[in-house]
């Protein structure tokens, strides 16, 4: 994959290329990109497609000894990318984390001319759900991040709601699940990915300030929230939505938080709509 420098290190990439508008998809914690792949196949037709792998566990190179790992220092690793990449007037679509908020609060969104929130975390809810605190203790454990490693890679133990059963109801494929952890078998990517989960209580506090700095950004907002998971409340979507003064809150049914893998087209379609 292609890859730009940023402060905090290499940031690699997937360009689908072509001349439409720009769409760029954020990877969620343990994902890179291709958490949204089968929504890149639906958009690639008319979008330029560009998703970059944060260093949150699924990166392939580890970052340097003192990077900024914390909630807001990843968003301003966004912020880094889109001028490395020169990247203008980009479709930021997030699934499962919660970096636009804190980028509009740092005043990182300037090459940002729509914002795609997607059954993201919100203020009250970081880290979210059962899942999202056990990635938190995993960071703040000995020995944690490979216990949790064993534990994802295990099908069965991975369908629980403490891991990522609260997240798909489609699941996540054996194949793709594998290749994510096969990086933290690398002591450098672990600490990477201990040094933002294990951050988790800063990045509440941080969270909260931020979404007080929401009403600021007038430029276009589509909010998309699962209709029947529990990980990230509906009503912490639609407050979300009405933190905005120009924004649109859609529901979609027969999915949780990982929209991009249990409707993707249905995302896809929602996207189309709201950029086209």
């Amino acid at each position: 994959m292609p890859e730009v420098e940023v402060g905090a290190g290499p940031i690699a990439y997937e360009d689908s290329g072509g001349e439409g508008p720009v769409v760029v998809l954020i990877p969620g914690l343990l994902m890179d990109g291709r958490q949204w792949r089968k929504v890149i196949e639906e958009l690639r037709p008319d979008f330029r497609c560009i998703s970059p792998t944060l260093p949150t566990g699924a990166h392939r190179k580890p970052m340097k000894p003192d990077a900024d790992l914390t909630l807001v220092g990843m968003g301003r690793i966004i912020t880094e990318f889109l001028e490395a990449a020169d990247l203008r007037d980009v479709t930021l679509c997030f699934n499962d984390w919660c970096g636009a908020q804190v980028m509009i609060a740092d005043g990182g969104v300037e090459r940002v001319g729509r914002l795609v929130l997607v059954s993201c975390e919100t203020a009250g809810n970081y880290p979210p759900g059962l899942a999202g605190h056990a990635a938190w203790l995993s960071a703040k454990l000995p020995g944690g991040i490979a216990v949790m490693r064993r534990l994802l890679l295990t099908p069965g133990i991975r369908r629980l709601p403490f891991v990522f059963g609260q997240m798909t109801k489609k699941g996540i494929p054996d194949e793709l699940m594998r290749d994510w952890m096969e990086t933290l078998k690398d002591s450098r990517i672990a600490r990477d990915l201990r040094r933002y989960a294990g951050d988790a209580m800063r990045g509440k506090h941080d969270l909260a300030r931020a979404t007080a700095e929401l009403p600021s950004f007038e430029r276009p907002v589509l909010v998309v929230w699962d209709a029947e998971g529990k990980m990230m409340p509906n009503e912490a979507g639609r407050a979300l939505a009405d933190s905005f003064p120009n924004s649109r809150y859609v529901e979609l049914p027969d999915c949780y938080t990982l929209i991009p893998i249990d409707q993707p087209q249905a995302l896809a379609r929602e996207i189309k709509e709201f950029v086209g």
